[in-house]
């Protein structure tokens, strides 16, 4: 094999190329899809993992030609082969170089190259092999996204045609992974968060005691949240991943229908591009972040801005016009995904509270702009899940618990409301989760209480993969008891 390989036909370089960079980019795309489902991502990873391995094995060719160099020849080709097939691999699992294991890649390509040349061959059609495997995987994917229907979005009455006689600056402000106050004080939190909530209630906030998320990842939680709807994880299976999550949530979702048709500018302001991942069309007339500040590998975290300036520039501009803001704040968060990033439940939780006191920092902060500018404001704080404080790590969750702690240190989450005038509607003991948040306000806004007649029933779901049979589950029923029930 490498004597034909060091020939001059064509192929060799190709298929050596080629062979090295399907596998890798095939897993990317299964795993990732919905981070990198835009054509330029799809330029981009052809590039990347085809078109400049064969373009680099052919121009080593040329090189090797050289006579000074024709002892490398047999080491050569089976060194970058391994080479780039485990760099790439790298690349897919961690969305980046790490120093220690890409130094490992290099010395085992060496190995290779030095002990074991003779075996490219076998090398090659293990690839080769793999890619065809992982085709198994991909194409499901693929016709899931090309069978997506926004259809579950569509409401059951014409709340979209909502007239409001009454517009005051709205500003939603999420703290990812904030338990809600009736939550932090009990179970697996027993946290003193007390100072925060006396300066809330301090500064005419109303508190909802009891309110939970309807799902535990951001982007499930917050396409329920602007699309008004359930959606049942129909989506994706994976743990933080939906097809088209950030499109429902940032190109276009009823809610933004409904305040741009009402005569509203709206405002995206984030501390990372989580949202803007897979470069998504853009439905707000303003973003803190552009495309350009968001790379075509990584999840969305790896560029971070302070979201006051922005905030408190834009409020200052267009005063005749009625503003919403959409504020994601990274903090708390949850306890790490995966077991191996975890250091242990009580560690995370240590952890945990140092980013709580960071996020009522942050929230506080904005807060006291806000109010600064615009005293009258509606505005909501509103988290989109728990912190899974107690695990170890977030995919303990995806194991059949009827505890009720356990179960809401995933799903409790905060909601506070500024109202204005300090004045809340009668009907807002009916927020209960997200999914209705947004009905509710846009009922109390129009004045039009027919439009809570279709309210969403308040039951939270999960995906389950231990101790019963791999599904979606509805694991808090309409009135917040724990169930265990297939959906």
């Amino acid at each position: 094999m490498t004597e034909k390989i060091q020939n001059d036909k064509l192929t060799q370089p190709l298929l050596l190329g080629l062979a090295c960079g399907l596998y890798p980019v095939i897993f990317y795309y299964s795993n990732n899809y919905s981070l990198i489902n835009s054509w330029k991502h799809l330029g981009f990873f052809i590039c990347l993992f085809l078109i400049v391995p064969v373009v680099a094995f052919f121009i080593t060719r040329r090189i090797l030609k050289i006579d000074a160099l024709s002892r490398l020849r047999k080491y050569t080709f089976p060194f970058m082969s391994l080479l780039f097939f485990l760099v790439f691999i790298e690349l897919s699992l961690y969305a980046q170089f790490r120093l220690w294991f890409t130094l490992g890649i290099v010395i085992v390509s060496v190995v290779f190259a030095y002990f074991l040349y003779k075996h490219l061959k076998k090398l090659v059609v293990f690839q080769l092999l793999l890619a065809f495997i992982g085709l198994f995987s991909l194409v499901p994917t693929v016709l899931q996204q090309l069978n997506y229907s926004d259809a579950w979005m569509q409401q059951p009455d014409d709340i979209e045609a909502a007239i409001f006689k009454k517009t005051p600056n709205i500003y939603y402000l999420q703290p990812d992974g904030y338990v809600n106050f009736s939550e932090m004080d009990r179970g697996y939190y027993e946290i003193d968060n007390s100072d925060f909530k006396n300066y809330l209630e301090k500064n005419g906030f109303t508190l909802y005691d009891g309110f939970r998320s309807n799902y535990n990842a951001t982007l499930a939680s917050n396409m329920a949240t602007f699309g008004m709807k359930h959606h049942y994880l129909n989506y994706g299976f994976n743990l933080a991943e939906t097809i088209n999550g950030r499109e429902v949530i940032v190109s276009g979702n009823p809610v933004l229908d409904i305040l741009k048709n009402n005569g509203y500018k709206t405002h995206f302001i984030a501390e990372v591009p989580y949202l803007l991942a897979n470069k998504p069309k853009m439905g707000y007339d303003y973003s803190n972040f552009t495309k350009e500040d968001v790379g075509f590998i990584g999840t969305g975290y790896s560029k971070e801005k302070e979201i006051f300036e922005p905030l408190e520039t834009t409020m200052k501009l267009d005063s005749l016009q009625p503003k919403f803001y959409f504020v994601e704040i990274f903090k708390p968060g949850h306890v790490p995904s995966r077991k191996e990033s975890s250091l242990g439940a009580e560690k995370e939780k240590e952890l945990w509270i140092e980013r709580l006191q960071i996020a009522n920092t942050t929230l506080t902060k904005a807060i006291d702009i806000i109010k600064a500018n615009d005293p009258n404001a509606l505005i909501i704080i509103m988290a989109d899940h728990g912190g899974d404080v107690g695990m170890d790590y977030t995919l303990q969750a995806r194991k059949k618990s009827l505890e009720r702690d356990w179960i809401y240190s995933i799903y409790s989450a905060q909601l506070a409301i500024h109202w204005p005038d300090g004045i809340a509607p009668e009907f807002d003991s009916k927020l209960e989760s997200p999914v209705n948040v947004f009905r509710i306000l846009f009922s109390y806004l129009a004045e039009n209480e027919s439009y809570l007649n279709k309210l969403e029933e308040n039951s939270s779901y999960i995906i389950i993969e231990e101790n019963a049979p791999k599904g979606v589950y509805k694991c808090i029923d309409e009135d917040g008891k724990v169930t265990f029930e297939k959906v």
